[in-house]
Parts: C-alpha cells; sequence; structure tokens
C-alpha cells in the first residue's frame, strides 16, 4: 500500500481494469485495452507485434489509471517513461532492452509514454523502430489533439482511443470509494448531500480534481473534529467545509491544448448565435483560467468585423473602444468593458456580407481572375500617363447630381461580378437599397 503522505488521488489509483471509473466503452469485453491486459496467449499476442494505442482525453480522465491498471494486470514487462524527462537517448536504451527481453527470454513489452505531445519529432522518430517491428506495445498519453501533436507515421501504426470525461455518476461513486476505502478516508469522513454535489459540481468530470478537493475538504472536517475516538462518528464533510477548503471550481482550461480552442470557439459561437448569457458564460470561463484579455479582445474585434459587420458597423467600433480599455486600465476592472462589448455583439444584428465578399473577391484573385486595370482608372499624374491614355474618359463622382457617376470599376473579365450582397439584418437592410440604386447608375441604367 503507498504511504499516507501521497496525495489521495494517487493512492486511490486502481490496480486493475475492474477498478476503473467511467471509460465503459472503451473497457467493454474483448475491447484492445482488455486483451492488452490479459495474461493470455491474446494479450501476448498483441503486446509483440500488435498495434500501439494512443490514449487521448482532458486531464483527470483516466490516461495514466488505465497504463497502470494494464501494468498490473499484465504479465509483460511494463516500462514506463515522461515525455518531460525522457530523451532520445532514453527512447533507445528502451527499444534495446526490449529487442533484448523479446530474443533472450520471449517476454513482450509494454512501453508507456506520458505527456507524447511534449516529444520533439526526433523523439517521436526514436520511437518508429520499435513500434514497427513489435519490440514494443506503446501506450501514450496526450492531452492534445493528435492529429496536430503526434507524427503521421505512429499514429497511423496506432489505434487512436479516446477518453471522455467522467459523469456525475462516476465522480460520486469516486468520492464514496475514496471514503470508505481503507486508502483513503477509511471511514473517518461522511459528505452529506449538499457537499456531495459541490463536490461534483467543482470537479467538472475530472476525477484528479474531484479527489482533491475531497482530500482538501476532508481534512478540514477531521481537523474541526479534533482527535477522533473510537467509537466517534465520522466526521461531517457539509458544503460549508467544501467552501472552506476549496478556494474556486479549479475549471479545466489548458491554455496551449484542445481546451483553450475548444472554449473560444464556444464563446464566438455563442455570439453569432446572438445568445449574451451563453457568451457571458464563456467569457467568465476565459477570464477566470487566466487567458490573456488582449486574445480575448482580438477575438471579439474579430467577431465585430465577421459576424456583425455591415448589420451594425457601430460593433466595430464598440470592440475596438474595449480593446482599447482592457490596454489602459488591466485586469481584473477589463472584464467590464469586455463584458459590455459581448452584450452588444451578440444583442446586435448579424451579417457575414462583408466577410463573405472579401473571402469571394481573393478567391478569384488567387484563381488568376483579375485583369488590367481599367485605362480611365490608372494613375495620371506623373508625366507622360495622359499621353499612355491613363485618366482619359474617368468621370469625377462628386460632379455628378447623384454623387455616382456611370463608371466601370472592375478589370474587364470581370465587369459584373458581385462580392457583396447586402443581406436585410439592421443597418444592412438600409444599404441593400441604397446599393441597389448606385449599381443602376453605375451601369448605366
Amino acid at each position: 500500500m503507498m504511504g499516507t503522505t501521497a496525495p489521495l488521488a494517487v493512492r486511490m489509483r486502481p490496480t486493475s481494469l475492474d477498478e476503473v471509473v467511467g471509460q465503459r466503452h472503451l473497457l467493454g469485453p474483448g475491447s484492445p485495452l482488455r486483451r492488452l491486459a490479459a495474461p493470455s496467449a491474446e494479450g501476448a499476442k498483441l503486446a509483440s507485434g500488435g498495434q500501439s494505442v494512443i490514449l487521448w482525453g482532458p486531464p483527470g480522465t483516466g490516461k495514466t489509471t488505465l497504463a497502470q491498471s494494464i501494468a498490473h494486470s499484465s504479465d509483460r514487462r511494463f516500462v514506463e517513461l515522461s515525455a518531460v524527462t525522457a530523451g532520445v537517448k532514453d527512447v533507445r536504451q528502451v527499444m534495446e532492452e526490449s529487442l533484448a527481453e523479446r530474443d533472450l527470454f520471449g517476454r513482450s513489452t509494454v512501453l508507456f509514454l506520458d505527456e507524447i505531445h511534449r516529444f520533439t519529432k526526433a523523439q517521436q522518430d526514436a520511437l518508429l523502430p520499435g513500434v514497427e517491428q513489435g519490440w514494443v506495445t506503446l501506450i501514450a498519453a496526450t492531452t492534445e489533439n493528435p492529429s496536430f501533436s503526434v507524427i503521421s507515421p505512429l499514429l497511423s501504426r496506432s489505434l487512436l482511443l479516446t477518453l471522455q470525461l467522467l459523469d456525475d455518476d462516476d465522480i460520486r461513486e469516486l468520492l464514496e470509494r475514496a471514503i470508505a476505502d481503507p486508502r483513503g478516508f477509511d471511514g473517518r469522513i461522511a459528505l452529506d448531500d449538499d457537499a456531495r454535489a459541490q463536490l461534483v459540481r467543482l470537479s467538472s468530470g475530472d476525477a484528479r480534481r474531484a479527489l482533491t478537493a475531497l482530500e482538501a475538504a476532508g481534512a478540514h472536517a477531521l481537523e474541526a473534529a479534533g482527535e477522533p475516538e473510537d467509537d466517534d462518528a465520522p466526521a461531517a464533510v457539509t458544503a460549508e467545509a467544501v467552501a472552506a477548503a476549496v478556494d474556486r471550481a479549479l475549471l479545466r482550461y489548458d491554455r496551449q491544448g484542445d481546451e483553450h480552442y475548444d472554449v473560444i470557439s464556444a464563446f464566438i459561437k455563442s455570439v453569432r448565435g446572438s445568445d449574451p448569457d451563453g457568451a457571458l458564460h464563456w467569457l467568465a470561463r476565459m477570464i477566470e483560467a487566466g487567458e490573456d484579455p488582449r486574445f480575448i479582445a482580438r477575438r471579439i474585434i474579430v467577431s465585430a468585423a465577421e459576424d456583425i459587420g455591415m448589420a451594425d458597423p457601430q460593433a466595430l467600433v464598440v470592440a475596438t473602444a474595449a480593446a482599447q480599455a482592457v490596454q489602459l486600465i488591466g485586469m481584473p476592472e477589463g472584464r467590464i468593458p469586455l463584458a459590455e462589448a459581448v452584450v452588444y455583439l451578440a444583442t446586435a444584428p448579424k451579417s457575414n456580407r462583408s466577410y463573405r465578399g472579401i473571402d469571394a473577391a481573393l478567391a478569384d484573385v488567387r484563381a488568376g481572375d483579375i485583369g488590367r486595370v481599367p485605362n480611365h482608372l490608372r494613375d495620371a499624374h506623373y508625366p507622360g500617363a495622359k499621353r499612355l491614355g491613363h485618366g482619359k474618359g474617368y468621370r469625377y463622382a462628386h460632379d455628378e447630381p447623384s454623387g455616382v457617376a456611370t463608371q466601370q470599376h472592375l478589370p474587364d473579365p470581370l465587369v459584373g461580378r458581385r462580392y457583396y450582397e447586402p443581406g436585410q439584418h439592421g443597418y444592412e437592410r438600409d444599404v441593400a437599397a441604397r446599393l441597389e440604386r448606385i449599381r443602376r447608375i453605375l451601369a448605366g441604367e
């Protein structure tokens, strides 16, 4: 048994796959992980030349737990490396030892590599010979999308298994197990319903966070109860005890990982979807997690131009002002102008017509649909320009009664092409009617 000085989350780590809570979709009969853990001919076949496994999921979902449970259950040699401390030399040494174990003793090796996304390309390349030749079966863990963090040859030779956040029932089971198990509190504490609900909420589906919060709350309750007698009732852990021990919800948010992109995506889509409540929630998540407020402000500016656009041109002004305000006053006060801008954008009419217009124009330019600048639009200010015909026939719009002159502005191959088509929301509805009149004048109708 692990010493009581180890964190509760470490002491409560399962010793077999049967003790693992959650991830039912990965642990059914005959699943790759079950076969890998089996000390049988089938398991040996998988581990000696079978497909390696990449475990991808948020922190606290059981990646290391699954690997170590396999190690306890299997009769194969198990080696663990951390990408934080291991280098190419360490990887090559494991490969050489694994080859020797196979050839001399007929014993296969399972290599668990934690945080593989921290490995450089050269370090991941060092894994390839052993994986390709079946010297080792790799179990790699990552919190980042393997499509971006794992090299293609290694990814194509591995089975990608995605771990899900634990649901509330899973977290409750973990809490009750930690309270009763001798490795945990051994029945010395008891949760009331409010405390249990609060711990489940604070965990956000992360087993490690749940157990860490329980450990802090349990220690607080035991300290308040004093030295227990043999016949004492368990120390009561109340919602107040949880609040006293746990300062705030430990938000799952990796500023360099998938959660960063998922949260900002949810934020932008809430603004686009005209839901100020959803947008403010995701804004709060980013602020509380310590996201750079300048990054948030930049995304708000982009949203103002991309999603509101000409439906309310004032949105870009508000967004830019919020970004400037954050730079001037800093945080935490900067949350106020950010929130004001977010509410303004979320409740504003929406149009992406300007955004679609520039993308359509860029597509033509990149495809070579450009043509030459018409002579009447060319610069006629330098000596000799008029002799070349530059500016000839140009009509000065301010001299026209309507302020618009009948005139071609697109290159010849693109005459008649329309990139901007205004919508019918907000200010853009007025623009649509005016633009239709302008286009008739331009065309001489």
